[in-house]
């Protein structure tokens, strides 16, 4: 009777298995470093600069500059409700100082969205640089490099990461929540720039695949394709804010990335008041 012999691992297989997973083990560690340091990096700036940087509320009684934009007929419309809330201003000198690619601030009800927002030549540095220009994953809050701050165009874009720590656009995820989307007090965008102080109406928010449709920013004059986009927009919103937008309508777009890192996930709304900044 004969006796099958075991096949047993040569010495150098058993090595090579033992470093590829140490391999692995290791570099899984340093990119969890790595995120933890960001996320801390970011943290400490984001704090750092909002207890640096004046912002002060503007209402109508306090300037004469204040417009209310695109009003609406019906008395009973929410935007007669919005359009009370306070803009804010901030004060760019020491923004600028620090880092001279500073358009804006931009606060989002309801998320921790409280950020400067900055615009380069492209939307690519930002991803992963930090507001002092540092190397840092987890980016900063940045302008479409298309976007025109002196003059709005149809539609203006602002991005971020989706962080998991609810840094940068990490709490936009928010917006899909029946908590956020039930409380009125959310639907509300407040930027101020150097030029402008501007309050805007939230009207949709959803999930999308990643695509450049919801990213486009002018529409060239073709009234027929910018409603159809607006349309568009509205459907695809998981929550009915009932918000009527025309073609007259400026509005803004904030996207980043869904947990899964393949879809976005979207908030627009609509410019409906602003002060002019002197």
């Amino acid at each position: 009777m004969r006796y099958k012999k075991k096949r047993r691992f040569r010495p150098w297989v058993y090595w090579s298995f033992c470093i590829f997973f140490l391999s692995l083990f290791l570099a899984s560690m340093l990119h969890l470093g790595r995120w933890l340091y960001d996320n801390q990096k970011t943290k400490e700036l984001g704090k750092e600069l909002i207890e640096e940087t004046p912002i002060e509320q503007v209402t109508e009684t306090n300037s004469e500059q204040v417009e209310q934009i695109n009003p609406p007929e019906d008395p009973h419309n929410d935007y007669w409700d919005y359009i009370k809330i306070p803009l804010i201003s901030v004060d760019f000198t020491e923004l600028k100082n620090k880092n001279s690619d500073t358009v804006a601030w931009i606060q989002v009800g309801g998320t921790n969205i409280n950020y400067p927002v900055v615009q380069t030549t492209d939307n690519k540095y930002y991803l992963t640089h930090a507001f002092d220009k540092s190397y840092n994953e987890a980016g900063w809050v940045y302008s479409d490099y298309r976007n025109d701050w002196n003059n709005l165009k149809e539609n203006t874009i602002i991005y971020g990461h989706g962080r998991w720590d609810k840094t940068v656009f990490g709490s936009l995820k928010n917006v899909l929540t029946s908590t956020w989307q039930n409380n009125k007090d959310n639907h509300i965008v407040h930027l101020s720039t150097p030029t402008e102080n501007t309050l805007w109406q939230v009207f949709s928010v959803y999930q999308s695949d990643a695509e450049s449709y919801y990213l486009t920013t002018t529409f060239y004059q073709n009234e027929a394709a910018h409603q159809e986009f607006l349309d568009t927009m509205i459907s695809r919103s998981v929550y009915p804010f009932g918000t009527t937008v025309t073609t007259n309508d400026k509005i803004l777009t904030l996207s980043t990335c869904a947990e899964d890192n393949i879809h976005r996930i979207v908030l627009q709304a609509k410019l409906i008041k602003k002060e002019t900044r002197q």
